[in-house]
């Protein structure tokens, strides 16, 4: 079946009921599953003009959980787990060379992991998800339905990298080559944080988050046409700022705000590289 036709069929089935779609769909299911979990169809994908979403493929995601039902994979001696049928487990094998260190973590198949990167437990990738060579994706860290990682990324200890599934079209989160994400940073609402940059521990970023850039004296913010972006090699660390209004004068009231102090040099360089060691 070739990809129009794939997404023709997904188009069809979502407009049936659940339990009819789950009747006539399930090869088309399967079909674009597997598509998803070898990387073949990809939520997002970089384009001379920049990023573009494949909402064709985000309406396979939910057709997924359409069409699924909830079955269980529990070990009474040891775990419980219920989940639709459509979103099983992803399973891997040397021949994967995805090191998966044991304690807890958890992938879904549907999601691409390429050769290479490394799993610290416990962390979680989830279906559509679309995860380069080399990255590593640390302890408690979170890859969310859709979101496109880049080549040796560093998702660091308690990263929470939202997906954005609905709606189709929106754009996801994605993270390009070589970005380090810091210990407990959260970047949701399709976010594009841009090759080599850096997110210092604890930098929140939301499509409505305005990032002042204290090195070229710019405020960056997501607009009609584009996402907030966080750009190439930009260093991005906590701020405040003061809040406006008497009683915020009067209470010395601050708010968050995400700062970019300066670009990546030789020093960051040194402060953000991953251990050749640990992979």
């Amino acid at each position: 079946m070739k990809t129009m036709n794939l997404a023709d069929e997904i188009e069809r089935l979502l407009l049936l009921p659940a339990e009819q779609a789950r009747r006539e769909g399930m090869a088309a299911v399967n079909e674009f599953r597997e598509g998803l979990t070898k990387g073949n169809y990809r939520a997002a994908e970089k384009t001379a003009g920049g990023w573009r979403t494949n909402i064709w493929v985000k309406r396979g995601i939910l057709l997924l959980f359409k069409t699924g039902v909830v079955e269980s994979k529990s070990d009474p001696d040891e775990s419980y787990f219920f989940d639709k049928d459509t979103l099983p487990a992803k399973t891997l094998t040397l021949d994967d060379r995805v090191r998966v260190v044991p304690g807890g973590s958890s992938i879904r198949d549907g999601a691409y992991v390429a050769p290479g990167v490394v799993c610290m437990p416990p962390m979680f990738i989830n279906i559509g998800a679309y995860v380069d060579e080399g990255t590593m994706v640390d302890s408690h860290a979170l890859v969310g339905s859709c979101a496109q990682i880049g080549k040796r990324v560093h998702l660091s200890a308690a990263a929470q990298i939202g997906g954005v599934l609905e709606p189709p079209g929106a754009l996801p989160v994605i993270i390009e080559d070589e970005a380090f994400v810091g210990g407990n940073c959260g970047v949701y609402e399709g976010v594009l944080v841009r090759e080599r940059a850096v997110l210092a521990p604890g930098v929140l970023l939301t499509g409505g988050t305005a990032v002042y850039d204290l090195a070229r004296g710019q405020v960056h913010r997501k607009t009609a046409d584009s996402p907030l972006t966080i750009p190439a090699g930009a260093v991005v660390v906590p701020g405040s700022r003061p809040a406006t209004g008497e009683f915020a004068a009067v209470n010395r009231i601050s708010v968050y705000v995400p700062v970019i102090v300066k670009y990546r040099d030789e020093k960051t360089d040194a402060a953000t590289m991953l251990e050749e060691a640990l992979r």
